[in-house]
């Protein structure tokens, strides 16, 4: 597994993450148990992957709880990344958004609690605050920095302007925001900008809630409880059309000879060094195809037939259902 720089204070990891919201929470309740979640993210490390992502949200704080279990005698392996900032109760979806300093800091004692570490490698805003100044959320998290409990700060889903504030009361490593074949709105504005002022990127979600993998033919294929059942882009109309386009990249990946999830991943892989993706999953056997990806290169015309197949605004249907779209692009 090759490594990428995300930022330029120096934040190295390798060139795909994995992202373990799914070990724990929204697409399924009974999806994985944590002695499997455990397993997942060892096996993980022994392939290279060594970018862990988790957030107290998710669980809520279970998936910290598993996380640090799993990092036990494998601290030094890997890069560390988790989220505050979106408010959850336990057994509630209900979710508000929170950026004042004394929450950032004891959201922060709360992880590292946890997760049983004393840094934090990477610490995000999860989403940004609305009624709080983000210079004072991240002049907070910059306290935290000086303190030596986090090393690398991060903002989740956060809009132009925002960063361009944070980033002046203390540089911002890596911007996480959703990418890849079924989102590319970042393309508009925010990737320039993190190009510009030097931050990395990391994309969520890289295949588009697992649909690029080609798993769901039917509302039917998910999960009583899986929160996906309410997104636009899996309802009526809005999915028909979208797997239609999925045919076309199940071909370009067939005469690839790779798989589609390999494809959307190398094509991520493709839009420049300063991408590191974070595909999530349950299974093994997913987690060894996605790494797989890295060994796919896509020449200049295959690029442009994938582009073809999939340009920007693709997808049909919006990303999340409106109250969580109002979080987005803060």
């Amino acid at each position: 597994m090759k490594t990428r720089q995300l930022g330029t204070q120096g934040l190295k990891v390798s060139e795909l993450g994995l992202g373990c919201m799914g070990l724990s929470d929204f697409y399924s309740s009974s999806a994985v148990t944590e002695a499997q979640g455990i397993e997942l993210i060892h096996r993980a490390i022994s392939l290279g992957v060594t970018f862990l992502d988790t957030a107290d949200v998710y669980g809520p704080h279970t998936n910290e709880i598993t996380m640090g279990k799993a990092l036990r005698g494998k601290r030094d392996s890997v890069v560390l990344a988790t989220k505050f900032g979106i408010v959850r109760e336990r057994g509630s979806n209900t979710r508000g958004v929170n950026g004042k300093p004394e929450y950032v800091r004891a959201c922060c004692e709360a992880s590292l609690k946890r997760l049983g570490v004393e840094v934090i490698e990477l610490f995000y805003q999860h989403r940004v605050d609305p009624e709080t100044p983000i210079e004072d959320t991240v002049g907070a998290m910059a306290d935290l920095v000086r303190q030596g409990k986090v090393r690398y700060l991060g903002l989740s889903e956060a809009g132009l302007q925002t960063l361009r504030r944070a980033h002046k009361v203390h540089p911002i490593s890596a911007l996480q925001t959703e990418y890849s074949l079924w989102s590319r709105d970042p393309e508009d504005e925010i990737l320039p900008a993190v190009r510009e002022l030097g931050i990395g990127f990391v994309p969520y979600s890289p295949l588009g809630r697992g649909f690029l993998a080609g798993r769901f033919r039917r509302l039917e294929d998910l999960a009583a409880d899986d929160w996906r059942r309410e997104s636009p882009r899996f309802q009526g109309e809005n999915f028909a059309k979208n797997l239609a386009v999925l045919d076309q990249i199940n071909q370009l990946a067939e005469q690839k000879r790779c798989t589609p999830s390999q494809l959307a991943l190398a094509w991520l892989l493709a839009q420049g060094e300063d991408l590191v993706p974070i595909p999530g999953t349950t299974s093994t056997a997913r987690l060894e195809e996605n790494v797989g990806a890295s060994a796919v290169a896509l020449s200049k015309v295959e690029l442009e037939r994938i582009d073809s197949v999939a340009p920007h605004g693709v997808a049909v249907g919006t990303r999340y259902h409106p109250e969580m779209m109002r979080l987005l692009n803060g």
